[in-house]
């Protein structure tokens, strides 16, 4: 395995923990003020290992972090229009 596959696969894997932790946060919380202490700790494992690759996704020159900031700044836009987790 090359590192660009390595890497990939790597970030793959941590997204889908990612969404695992979040599908059992779900099941037992109805908002955040319901979020147990170690279901959030083990929330936040989880999103650091996904921003530790993003990090290197960054590293390796796949994308810049400037461009990471736009495109964020385009899907806030994007979420203000069509939920409600932005009040700005």
């Amino acid at each position: 395995m090359n590192k660009l596959q390595e890497l990939l696969v790597i970030t793959m894997e941590e997204c889908g923990e990612l969404t695992q932790r979040c599908s059992k946060v779900l099941r037992r919380s109805n908002n955040v003020e319901d979020i147990h202490s170690d279901d959030k700790e083990k929330l936040l494992e989880e999103a650091g290992d996904v921003y530790c690759m993003i990090q290197l996704m960054i590293q390796q020159g796949l994308f810049s972090y400037y461009d990471l900031e736009i495109r964020a700044k385009k899907k806030r836009k994007k979420l203000k229009t069509w939920s409600s987790l932005i009040d700005e």
